[in-house]
């Protein structure tokens, strides 16, 4: 475990060689790759999602596919499609983007919802059926989407349906000023992320992730997740909580956490870690919070203290 920990955490470095000040999302996106999620990234156009997302693709050696969306991308691009060959008489199948290990999705609400669902089934089951034949992509398989914020020019709202598929959603922010001196000396410099070492490749990255799964959970740990999912739903601010596979991700995402922590068991304090990551694009806010100007990280934030945390002791 300690070495699979090494290299995750080395991945993390090299990726910072390319996004600066930003250590915390990184090693959020990091937890969500060794859980075998996927991750959306929010914010204002030019605050470097895409870099990021370029940077962890390089950093491990994974077949990699980027798709700029816009309103006219096909379904048939994502997916794929059949042309019949005049020479052999046949139809022979073309892959689309999906077929690979990294899907970077570039301004994924930029695209019709037509398009947006033609990710559905390939997000949960790791395929695509196209003409009554199912194929599998790559494993692992990771869709790593940039979104610009709800109401920009041009942008389509995301179906809950396909919300609840992201394992995550996190959003980058301003840098600091000295952040943002960094960034320019490095622009200055030459510094891309072309120059991004690879540090993992598939099957590495496979075990590791195996080794993420073996992650223990105790029954107390359940349950407190099943509470907090619980109290999502149950409030006078929800329209929408979390769904049951947005329990099933805190898990997958706690354990990882664990792991890069150098544990092989889960507290508490990994679930609250990525639980405001996991909840927050999922959770839908119903009109009394929206005339109270309750936001989504303040309900969040008073659900977890609200939860009592189970108390776990190491046996002896």
């Amino acid at each position: 475990m300690s070495e699979g920990r090494e290299l995750a955490l080395q991945v993390i470095d090299e990726v910072e060689k390319a996004v600066v000040g930003k250590r915390k999302i990184l090693e959020k996106i990091m937890t969500a790759i060794l859980a075998g999620g996927h991750i959306l990234i929010e914010d204002i156009p030019g605050t470097g999602k895409t870099t990021m997302a370029l940077a962890f693709s390089r950093a491990m050696r994974l077949k990699e596919t980027r798709v700029q969306f816009t309103p006219d991308v096909l379904p048939a691009d994502l997916t794929g499609f059949t042309i019949y060959q005049k020479e052999t008489g046949q139809f022979v199948y073309q892959p689309g983007a999906v077929m690979c290990n990294i899907l970077l999705a570039d301004e994924i609400n930029r695209t019709s919802p037509k398009t947006q669902s033609a990710l559905l089934e390939v997000m949960e089951e790791k395929q695509v059926t196209v003409d009554g034949v199912t194929r599998q992509t790559g494993d692992p398989f990771i869709v790593i989407a940039t979104e610009n914020p709800v109401g920009s020019a041009g942008t389509q709202l995301l179906p809950e349906s396909q919300l609840d598929r992201f394992m995550i959603c996190v959003k980058m922010g301003y840098p600091s000023v000295e952040e943002e001196i960094e960034i320019l000396r490095r622009v200055q410099s030459g510094e891309a992320v072309e120059n991004i070492f690879p540090i993992l490749e598939r099957t590495v990255l496979l075990l590791l992730q195996k080794e993420v799964r073996e992650v223990f959970v105790h029954e107390r740990i359940y349950r407190y997740i099943a509470e907090l999912a619980k109290a999502t739903r149950e409030n006078e601010w929800t329209e929408l909580g979390i769904s049951t596979r947005g329990t099933v991700a805190l898990t997958k995402m706690a354990k990882a956490a664990a792991y890069l922590q150098g544990r092989n068991y889960v507290i508490p304090a990994d679930v609250m870690d990525v639980f405001e990551d996991v909840a927050i694009h999922r959770i839908i806010l119903n009109m009394k919070a929206k005339v109270g100007h309750i936001r989504t990280e303040e309900l969040i934030r008073r659900i977890v203290e609200q939860v009592q945390q189970p108390s776990i002791q190491k046996r002896r």
